[in-house]
């Protein structure tokens, strides 16, 4: 299995008038061909920003962007062009990422249009065929978002992502917004879309349960930085973390007889603007001690199985 997308020292700072806004800082991941990578974390983390930096929706502050093994972080007008042919996105709220104005056919057909490689039969066709791809009646070509339910306006944004048959495709919380039974629609459609097409995914969310159903590997992002990185079943098996542990816990169990100590995480979040060159968890994290205050770094302890915490060893003994 091929790499299909890397990143060396990835870092996207946004300036404020306090100080810069470490976003990313410093991420080392790969994503292998046909694969899923899940990024997790609470909201402010860095999830997002990660997935867009990736397909230069932000340009990065520091570090390097590979693609199929190219180094694509700094890209002209031409080349990034076809570049974001093989990489797309999908976004969290399908309402406000699609023009209200444009009907579902139109807005199928715009990446075609925008190519400019196709003629106007094969952009029709084209667009019929993505529409039954993704399960949309073609009753509904003429319709307007406002006229469809969550479920559905989610359908046209997955359709307009594969009109020119990416490589690799950010889904940035893609299910969030819609009912807990259209977002098993949806997650089943992405899965069946991935094997049919061979694609690429790097699948952010907040949702422990739903990053379990659809990942290969799992990115646990805490303020801006990796904390752990694992393959799925070994993250659920074995989470090495103080941080991964109390997601995990925080996830409902429907098992009213199993009764389990939880680790809690007290406190806010710190400011990720100008942060201390130490754990950035550290301050709300029970295990914390001298040896935290110092830079950590992301470290394999067993095969594919990295984390960030010099107290792994004592916090898991």
């Amino acid at each position: 299995m091929s790499t299909l997308i890397e990143t060396k020292g990835l870092k996207k700072y946004f300036p404020t008038p306090h100080g810069m806004l470490h976003a990313v800082d410093d991420v080392n991941i790969k994503i292998e061909e046909g694969h899923t990578l899940g990024v997790v974390g609470e909201s402010g983390c860095g999830k997002s920003t990660l997935g867009r930096t990736l397909i230069h929706l932000h340009e990065s502050t520091d570090g390097q962007i590979f693609f199929e093994g190219k180094d694509v972080t700094h890209v002209g007008k031409s080349e990034l062009k076809a570049l974001r042919e093989q990489m797309q996105i999908i976004f969290q709220d399908p309402y406000s990422s699609i023009d209200p104005r444009m009907t579902v056919k139109e807005t199928i057909k715009e990446p075609l249009q925008i190519s400019g490689r196709f003629s106007k039969g094969e952009i029709e066709d084209a667009a019929e065929e993505l529409m039954n791809l993704v399960g949309l009646d073609q009753r509904l070509r003429n319709a307007y978002p406002h006229e469809l339910d969550g479920g559905r306006r989610q359908r046209v944004g997955i359709g307009r992502a594969l009109a020119l048959n990416p490589k690799f495709i950010v889904c940035d919380e893609p299910v969030s917004a819609l009912d807990v039974s259209i977002q098993a629609q949806v997650l089943n459609l992405l899965k069946r879309l991935q094997q049919e097409r061979k694609l690429t995914y790097m699948f952010v969310t907040h949702d422990m349960s739903v990053v379990r159903h659809i990942s290969d590997e799992i990115c646990v992002m805490y303020l801006g930085q990796v904390v752990e990185l694992a393959p799925s079943k070994e993250l659920f098996r074995n989470p090495l973390h103080p941080y991964t542990k109390a997601l995990l816990d925080a996830i409902p169990s429907t098992d009213i007889h199993h009764s389990r100590k939880r680790e809690l995480i007290r406190g806010e979040l710190t400011s990720p603007i100008n942060p201390k060159d130490e754990c950035r968890f550290c301050a709300r994290c029970k295990y914390a001690s001298e040896c935290c205050h110092k830079p950590q770094k992301l470290v394999e302890v067993s095969p594919g199985h990295f984390v960030s915490c010099t107290r792994v060893d004592e916090v898991n003994g």
